[in-house]
This record gives C-alpha cells, sequence and structure tokens, in this order.
C-alpha cells in the first residue's frame, strides 16, 4: 500500500524539576543552598531515511512523546538531559501544524530537523540565593515541552512529471528511458501509485522522472483517481504532457490536451503555470494529418512539441535530450519554506491561553505562565521597542494587573523564567 498522508501526535520532553536542598556536613554550619537544576526535556527530531518510500508506517503508531529530563539533586548537581526521539519519514516529507496549517519543516536534505523542542530544566534553589534571601526554600519547575498535532505529506522529489490521460503511455515511456519497471496493460489505471525513475543521459548527466497515475476530466471533483496524486508533480521543474496523438480510444488529442490542463489549474495555479513539454505518443498509428494539427495547436501556446512512440522508441532519445535542455534552464526542485508564526499570530495563539499564577518568596514575584516562554524567546532585552512589546503582552494578558492586586511596589522584584527585573509601573 502506498500512503503518501498521515496525522500524528508529537510531545518533546517537559525539563526536570529543580532541587530544594541545603548543604550538610560535619563541621560545616549553615552550609547554604545546594539544590541543582532540572536536566532538559528531550526534543523530537525528523530525519530523512533513503531506504523508506512512503507514509505507512504512520498508519500504526501515531503518537511521539520525548522523555522528560532528570530533576535536580542535591550538591548543585544538574539532572541530566533526557534523550531524544527520532522520527524517520522518507525523502521529500513535508511537516504541517494541523491547527495553522503552515510548515514547520520540508524534510528533503540530509539535515535533521528539530519539529518539537524539549524544554528546559528548572533551576534549583542555589540560583536563588541572595545576601537579603539566603535560605531560599523554594525551587522552580521544568518547562514544558512543545506539542503539536501534525500532519505529513509526502511531496516525491523529481525533476520532471508525466501527466496525461490513462492509458496513453506513460509508464511505457518511463520504462524506455529509465531503469523504473512500472505496471503495463492495455486498460485504463494501471499505474495506481507513482513512479520514480532515474533517466541517464551519459556520465553525470541525469535526471528524476516520475510518472503519475492518470487523471480524466473530472478529476478536480474526485472522478477516478482524482488529484490525490498530484502533489507529487508540485515539486517538479518540469511537466511533461503525454498525449495520445493516434485518438485510438476514440477522444480528440486537442481535446485530451486541453482537459488535462484545465486538470492541473484546478488543483493549482502554480501547477498549471509550470514549465512544460508536449510528448505525442503513439504516433507510430497516428496520421501525418493528426500529428500536425496536434504540433499546429501545442505550437501556438508557445510549448516545445516532441513526435514519439514509446512502445518502438522513435523519437525518445530526441525527447529526452530536449527535457535535458530545458531542464539545465530551470531552477531546481522546488523546497518548501518553514513558515514562523508572526508576532501578531503569536499573540493570538498564545494569549488564548491566559493561564497564569503569580506567588511571593521572600519578596519576589514569581510569574509562572508557560505561553510566556515562545514570547519571552523573541524578545530582544537591549532594545528598547522589544521591551515595549513585552510588556504590552504582560499587561493585556493581566499579569500587570495581579501583580498590583498582590501589592507589588516599584523596584520589587519580579522573576519569569530565567528573567529578573525590578517592577516600573
Amino acid at each position: 500500500m502506498f500512503v503518501d498522508e498521515a496525522k500524528i501526535y508529537v510531545k518533546a520532553g517537559d525539563g526536570g524539576d529543580g532541587c530544594v536542598s541545603f548543604h550538610r556536613e560535619k563541621y560545616i554550619a549553615a552550609g547554604g543552598p545546594d539544590g541543582g537544576d532540572g536536566g532538559k526535556g528531550g526534543d523530537v527530531v525528523f530525519v530523512v531515511d533513503d531506504n523508506i518510500s512512503n507514509l505507512i508506517d504512520f498508519r500504526y503508531k501515531r503518537k511521539y512523546t520525548a522523555p522528560k529530563g532528570q530533576d535536580g539533586s542535591s550538591g548543585n548537581c544538574t539532572g541530566k538531559n533526557a534523550p531524544d526521539v527520532v522520527v524517520k519519514v522518507p525523502r521529500g516529507t513535508v511537516v504541517r501544524e494541523i491547527s495553522s496549517g503552515r510548515i514547520l519543516a520540508d524534510l528533503s536534505g540530509d539535515e535533521p530537523v528539530v519539529i518539537a523542542k524539549g524544554g528546559k530544566g528548572g533551576r534549583g534553589n542555589a540560583h536563588f540565593a541572595t545576601s537579603t534571601r539566603q535560605i531560599p526554600r523554594f525551587a522552580k519547575p521544568g518547562f514544558r515541552g512543545d506539542e503539536y498535532e501534525l500532519s505529513l505529506e509526502l511531496k516525491l522529489i523529481a525533476d520532471v512529471g508525466l501527466v496525461g490521460f490513462p492509458n496513453v503511455g506513460k509508464s511505457t515511456l518511463i520504462s524506455v528511458v529509465s531503469a523504473a519497471r512500472p505496471k503495463i496493460a492495455n486498460y485504463h489505471f494501471t499505474t495506481l501509485t507513482p513512479v520514480l525513475g532515474v533517466v541517464r543521459i551519459e556520465d553525470g548527466k541525469s535526471f528524476v522522472m516520475a510518472d503519475i497515475p492518470g487523471l480524466i476530466e473530472g478529476a478536480s471533483e474526485g472522478v477516478g483517481l482524482g488529484h490525490q496524486f498530484l502533489r507529487h508533480v508540485e515539486r517538479c521543474r518540469l511537466i511533461v504532457h503525454v498525449v495520445d496523438v493516434s485518438g485510438i480510444e476514440g477522444r480528440d488529442p486537442i481535446e485530451d490536451f486541453e482537459t488535462i490542463n484545465r486538470e492541473l489549474a484546478g488543483f493549482s495555479q502554480e501547477l498549471a503555470d509550470a514549465p512544460q513539454i508536449v510528448a505525442a505518443n503513439k504516433s507510430d498509428m497516428a496520421s501525418a494529418e493528426q500529428i500536425q494539427r496536434l504540433r499546429e495547436h501545442v505550437e501556438e501556446q508557445g510549448l516545445l512539441f516532441y513526435e514519439i512512440s514509446a512502445a518502438t522508441t522513435v523519437g525518445t532519445k530526441e525527447l529526452v535530450y530536449g527535457i535535458w535542455n530545458r531542464l539545465e534552464v530551470l531552477p531546481p526542485v522546488k523546497q518548501f519554506e518553514a513558515q514562523p508564526l508572526s508576532r501578531e499570530e503569536l499573540d493570538e495563539k498564545l494569549l488564548s491561553r491566559k493561564d497564569f499564577n503569580v506567588t511571593v518568596e521572600d519578596g519576589v514575584y514569581f510569574v509562572e505562565a508557560d505561553w510566556l516562554w515562545d514570547i519571552l524567546r523573541s524578545v530582544n532585552m537591549d532594545d528598547y521597542s522589544s521591551l515595549q512589546y513585552f510588556q504590552k503582552v504582560l499587561r493585556s494578558s493581566g499579569i500587570i494587573d495581579k501583580l498590583l492586586e498582590m501589592g507589588i511596589n516599584e523596584g520589587d522584584t519580579v522573576s519569569i523564567f530565567d528573567f529578573e527585573f525590578e517592577f516600573v509601573n
């Protein structure tokens, strides 16, 4: 079974909790706080594995959770960082966050990508000792790791995509120009899954061709196999539109050509505007008038036209060299850029969860709000406008009002995660 879509849940590990401890040793009185920090939670890391061809494994395992970091201990000992969870995916997998629809990563290269970051360990009480607070009896819990509901979408990486009606000879063509061995038979929808083949021109010159299951009129409404496999053409640098010029099945070649182009546009305008070459297949069974009629129609639209017979290999060499010459002037295979949240989207997402807690320990006001972590990481403390933005978030979320309600005064210390500052209203 070929599976090119899946939905999974990932959760990075939470950070370990900080430790509350005081040094105890014979002949040493009042040794002071020595509670260590918690360890970092494990990340969820995605890596490409070329031994995997589709996403079928994710039909059986849908939840990936990294372990929590180890808690801190006495003697200023920091807890161990938790190991990462590694998720292997086929090359070309696009990872999206379901709730926002934004792209988190395109797994096309060899570099591993951290999708969910583990939480930072909480600070032990040794961090909170000051000249006026010598016996801190509190520590901080670890921060929560990221969690996402994800959609995985496989978009095969190929330079050239073959499109056209069923039974026009796409599978035969890829079988004679590459080492691919797709199923070939004289009936519609012989190809049920995309097939990749490497076409070698000469030493050091080659490209990857993809045979896409046939389209028919109404595919955009789900007729036949629908558009479900056209995602694999989205990356292609060039589309080779295979047309049965003989009309042996009773269809008009020009109407076939226009119909498929309408279906491409129905999937995406970007795909409809992609560079295209037309291969008039089964020319050995067509009359000169049929071939000339299609040629004129295609060339009127500024497209290259090649007359071929995949079954007898006539014209296939010229087509292959024509494809190579076209690829040399086209940009590389498309990669999808990760889409970070804008500041406005981050505000909307995080401030929708306004839960927070304020506690007072030895005159220090501790604000606990997991959703503030992402905002705090984006703030440049040396930049005035960035600090103004942070103050606006604190005020709009109700944190400033809560601090005032609890009796905070000008100059009192506020602690948010690892950031401490003097309160100024």
